[in-house]
């Protein structure tokens, strides 16, 4: 008896590899379609990091030097404190303001991406906060953080610092109502006292829900933000 044949009508004669949008792809896929309908708005502002630079050198030795990207989220938390809009989830007819800092930092894997949260983040001191931030990356890639460690975010950075990219929109983690995106830190011609200098300047991209928070306020917070990074008030 002759082999039963094999159908390939439909199929292209050199189809690449499918990836199947289940497991951790599907959620992803499901999470950032349903963040694709929110209402959003982006704003966006350089940085000078020179200060922050100067304040981790500073702080440097016996290998406790925090990351620029720990200076950073210790700011994010402490304008949030200031800004209670922006540290809000979006409820059915309502938005919730949050009591706690919760920031969700996103950890880049090889098959995908997770956002596990820094609790209370405005209260830890620097070396506090970086070490819960080695500690979430290290179990996200590893696996080995338990489901608690991913939820209540109430705001979310994600840093593409270390790629070659200048700006982009991430989008929005739902129910929060903002993101913030972090570009690379390049030196770029800024005006001081008068004269033309090299500066290290890093790109700040805050999308918003514009159904919670309107353009003003929003500018407010990422002006704040530019303010607390640019003379390293942390």
């Amino acid at each position: 008896m002759s082999a039963p044949a094999i159908t390939t009508q439909g199929a292209a004669p050199d189809a690449g590899r499918l990836i199947p949008l289940t497991g951790m792809r599907g959620a992803i896929a499901r999470n950032m379609s349903q963040g694709w309908q929110i209402p959003r708005v982006a704003h966006s502002v350089e940085v000078d990091v020179s200060r922050c630079e100067a304040l981790r050198a500073s702080l440097g030795g016996a290998g406790r030097k925090p990351s620029l990207t720990v200076l950073l989220l210790r700011a994010v938390a402490l304008t949030l404190r200031e800004h209670p809009g922006l540290n809000a989830l979006m409820r059915e007819k309502a938005v919730e303001l949050m009591p706690e800092v919760n920031l969700g930092v996103a950890v880049s894997l090889d098959d995908g991406l997770m956002v596990p949260v820094i609790r209370n983040a405005d209260t830890l001191p620097l070396e506090a906060l970086g070490a819960e931030l080695r500690r979430l990356a290290e179990g996200s890639r590893a696996g080995t953080l338990s489901a608690g460690n991913y939820q209540r975010g109430t705001f979310t950075v994600s840093n593409l610092g270390m790629t070659a990219i200048d700006r982009f929109s991430p989008i929005i983690n739902p129910p929060q109502v903002a993101i913030l995106g972090v570009t690379r830190v390049i030196e770029r011609p800024v005006v001081r006292d008068g004269a033309i200098v090299a500066a290290p300047m890093m790109g700040l991209h805050l999308i918003f829900d514009h159904r919670a928070v309107d353009g003003y306020p929003a500018a407010l917070f990422l002006g704040e933000l530019a303010r607390r990074i640019e003379t390293a008030d942390l």
